[in-house]
């Protein structure tokens, strides 16, 4: 016995979620592997390149900076996935 779907479930079996191919989880790849790439040179920085930059570590504030924004692009891609409808014949 076939069982009629409601609005929402019959709209819902139409629909799938973009998944890995949503556009910000290869923005927040891209900006987390160079966050995580000036994170190690921050291991590396010389007290002369310390002194050029006023005393800021540079290279550890923006790694971590591009590390935190990586994480907010996975969690938004995440929490509000985007729908793609699917194409019905």
């Amino acid at each position: 016995m076939a069982e009629k779907m409601s609005g929402a479930d019959a709209q819902a079996e139409r629909t799938r979620k973009a998944g890995a191919f949503d556009i910000r989880n290869f923005i927040g790849m891209l900006i987390g592997i160079f966050g995580v790439v000036l994170l190690i040179a921050s291991i590396f920085d010389s007290a002369a390149d310390i002194a050029k930059a006023d005393g800021v570590r540079v290279n550890l504030w923006a790694g971590a900076g591009m590390v935190v924004t990586a994480i907010v692009f996975f969690a938004w891609a995440r929490l509000r996935p985007v729908v793609v409808p699917e194409d019905t014949p």
